[in-house]
């Protein structure tokens, strides 16, 4: 039985949520950090450092290196989080010494054992075994002295988060950092498994990607741009089902250009939906954004069409629409992770730093998950921060739970 089996037992149906204790428990999973970077000088060893960050996260006080430092000074946070008082300089030196990677080993095993009960439901045709992943990448915004982010321009600096997400287990499984301008396609590339059908948008439109993943045994579904070539070579019938999802056609071609040598050697499947958004909510509609990077112009249309391309010929063409509309699961993670959790605020100015801090915010919303065995939103954030401050008492934050949503 591996670490994270003993650590995190089978989860109960209503999960007994108990505040400072889990960051106690996790400590025993944390502790495998405590021989990186060993200095007989250093006070402040691995271990600790992620402990302080899981309490910045779940403590909306903290905002700063500095708040984390000032906590640490209190006895009872010293005591139960089995850490040292921290000074400023060693949590500033923390973001560069220590090495990111045993960190994100902690966050695979996390997420393997991640599940969300209000998840997504699976649609139907689509097999058991299949793991859905939506890929994607969120910018989070740099100061210009931090150099390596390259972006736009001098001033303008970025940190890209790749992240890959599970729809039907609501948890994220794979994360990548790069500068502002690091290739989505790239990322993607090298972190392919086999038996996953992978979602992307039109960001990701790339005919070598999706050969990519067919050679390594998986499964794709990719919204194409405007600018695709193809040769039809048969017209599938619809089902009612599918024309009431928005389906228009569903048809087997060959896609990509023979001349220019930009082509999938296997037929591939062409499915054409008609999205109509619903109204929109507020005093005025959403204007138009500028792309500074590539001036273009996005606008929020009420009605368009959408080109889908799969491998899949065994899904049903209405479950292939309703993939696509789940991969809007990714963008709600990252409105989390960034808006909610607080993860816009980078603690650090180096690409090593930043990197830390971002697998403890994942790891942060993971145990969010594996807690209350529901996705993490902000209101859950909220019953567990009075916890965690002392203000609410664990029955209070139990009937939280029990009042969540059903899953249908």
């Amino acid at each position: 039985m591996d670490e994270v089996t003993t650590f995190f037992p089978a989860m109960h149906p209503l999960p007994t949520v108990c505040g400072v204790k889990y960051i106690t428990q996790i400590q025993k999973l944390l502790a495998r950090l405590r021989p990186e970077a060993a200095d007989p000088n250093r006070k402040l060893y691995y271990d600790h450092y992620i402990s302080l960050l899981l309490l910045y996260y779940y403590n909306p006080v903290l905002k700063s290196l500095r708040d984390i430092q000032q906590a640490s000074d209190y006895k009872s946070i010293a005591r139960k989080l089995g850490v040292r008082r921290a000074s400023l300089g060693s949590l500033s030196e923390a973001s560069h010494v220590f090495d990111p990677e045993p960190l994100k080993a902690i966050f695979y095993e996390l997420a393997q054992q991640a599940h969300s009960r209000d998840a997504v439901p699976r649609p139907t045709g689509i097999p058991d075994d299949l793991a859905c992943i939506a890929a994607d990448g969120s910018l989070l915004d740099a100061l210009p002295k931090m150099l390596w982010a390259h972006w736009i321009g001098e001033h303008d600096k970025a940190v890209k988060v790749h992240l890959q997400f599970d729809i039907f287990r609501g948890v994220p499984v794979q994360a990548d950092l790069t500068d502002g301008n690091g290739s989505e396609t790239a990322a993607l590339k090298k972190r392919i498994k086999p038996n996953n059908l992978y979602i992307v948008d039109r960001g990701y439109f790339d005919y070598s990607l999706y050969q990519s993943i067919l050679d390594c045994h998986g499964s794709f579904l990719a919204r194409l741009r405007g600018n695709f070539a193809h040769e039809l070579l048969e017209t599938r019938e619809l089902s009612h089902e599918a024309r009431s999802a928005g389906v228009v056609s569903d048809e087997i071609v060959w896609i990509g250009g023979e001349k220019n040598g930009k082509r999938i050697p296997a037929k591939m499947r062409l499915i054409k939906v008609h999205i109509v958004n619903p109204p929109q909510h507020g005093l005025k509609p959403r204007g138009p954004q500028v792309n500074r990077k590539c001036k273009s112009i996005r606008t929020s249309e009420t009605e368009y069409d959408v080109w889908l391309l799969t491998d899949r010929m065994d899904i049903p063409a209405e479950s292939i629409a309703l993939l696509y509309k789940y991969r809007w699961q990714i963008e709600i993670f990252f409105r989390w992770l960034k808006c909610t959790l607080g993860c816009r605020h980078l603690l650090a100015h180096s690409e090593n730093g930043i990197q830390i801090q971002i697998y403890a915010a994942l790891i942060a919303s993971l145990l969010v998950v594996i807690w209350t065995g529901r996705k993490p939103n902000k209101t859950t954030l909220f019953h567990l921060s009075m916890y965690f401050q002392g203000w609410a008492s664990l029955g209070e934050v139990e009937a939280h739970l029990k009042n969540l949503k059903a899953v249908k």
